[in-house]
């Protein structure tokens, strides 16, 4: 959601975080899916009692490579928002937190995942989407700003409900009951929009702002909305830590750390 900061990544890191991607692959691939949303505890919001951060969507016939994630980031060197594709490995990478991580997958139905697929890969439908200005925390309502969250979600909406611009997304979700939990940020992130270049307040209701909320699109949102527009859809968990990889699947997620509970599949590094 930021501009990019430094992480120092050391070998063995780095090792984990590559076995790590193979395996959520491999998972990938032996799904049958065409696509999945796929999110990733990038910034660590755990005093916001969020995990995941970022969202973006897996596709198998991306041509990148097969399962690459295709997102909205926003370009620091550009100061714009742009549309890019990044392998799996990469995506892993993004973390702030090198020695451990944690990934989701909301694996499609096939007539919906392919109908994301042609809608993500088509060469104006995502971009016609794409608004001018970015901002992390932007309004989940509102055309005003985006974040990458929220231009997933409106992607969803142009492919399920052929919402060809923002408005049309916008009035999609609201007919399909979408709704983006409110957020408790306390007063240190409503006022780091006078210094903070990427968080933005004026396209929030004054209503929340008083009551130190903001309502924007997350990844724990966007899964709640895919499991009861797609109820066929499958969830897959995914961690690490140095020690092993943890593989959950269902909708029940994850507690703190990296630890299995009965049912759940364990690879050993």
């Amino acid at each position: 959601m930021f501009c990019d900061r430094p992480v120092k990544v050391t070998a063995t890191q780095q090792d984990h975080a590559l076995r790590f991607s193979a395996v959520v692959k491999e998972e990938l691939e032996r799904s049958g899916a065409t696509a999945a949303v796929v999110s990733r505890a990038g910034l660590d919001l755990a005093r916001f009692g969020l995990r995941y951060s970022h969202s973006g969507i897996a596709l198998k016939s991306n041509p990148n490579s097969p399962w690459s994630v295709r997102q909205l980031y926003y370009a620091c060197d550009e100061a714009r928002p742009r549309i890019f594709d990044q392998g799996m490995a990469g995506f892993v990478l993004g973390a702030e937190e090198p020695e451990q991580g944690h990934l989701s997958l909301v694996l499609l139905p096939q007539a919906q995942g392919a109908a994301l697929q042609a809608t993500a890969l088509d060469a104006q439908a995502p971009l016609a989407l794409l608004a001018g200005e970015y901002s992390a925390n932007a309004y989940a309502y509102s055309t005003r700003y985006q974040n990458c969250n929220q231009w997933l979600v409106e992607l969803l909406a142009s492919a399920w409900g052929a919402a060809a611009k923002r408005d049309d997304a916008q009035a999609w979700l609201r007919e399909r009951g979408y709704e983006a939990e409110p957020v408790n940020v306390g007063r240190a992130l409503i006022l780091a929009a006078h210094f903070v270049p990427l968080v933005h307040v004026s396209d929030h209701p004054d209503d929340d702002l008083r009551a130190l909320t903001m309502r924007v699109s997350m990844p724990s949102s966007i899964e709640q909305f895919l499991r009861r527009e797609a109820p066929l859809a499958q969830r897959i968990e995914f961690c690490y830590n140095a020690r092993h990889i943890v593989i959950r699947r269902g909708w029940e997620t994850m507690g703190p750390g990296c630890e299995p509970k009965t049912g759940d599949d364990v690879l050993s590094f």
